[in-house]
């Protein structure tokens, strides 16, 4: 579908907000439910490649390790 990653913030601030109407640019888009927010936002970041559906799949996530060489 070709989603960006401000429409997926603009949905995401509408769900904060608790807002059924969201604005992209010159379009206005009016969701059933919060539910189907949700399931729209899911599928933004499925689509963008983000991680999970619910922001907490810390898969691939990488820490850095160092070390002065001393045992």
């Amino acid at each position: 579908m070709g989603f960006t990653r401000e429409q997926l913030g603009i949905l995401e601030a509408a769900i904060a907000q608790g807002a059924l109407d969201v604005n992209y640019g010159d379009k206005r888009v009016t969701y059933r439910s919060l539910n189907e927010m949700m399931r729209i936002r899911d599928l933004m970041k499925k689509e963008l490649g983000l991680s999970g559906s619910s922001g907490t799949n810390n898969s691939n996530r990488r820490f850095a390790t160092h070390s002065k060489g001393l045992k």
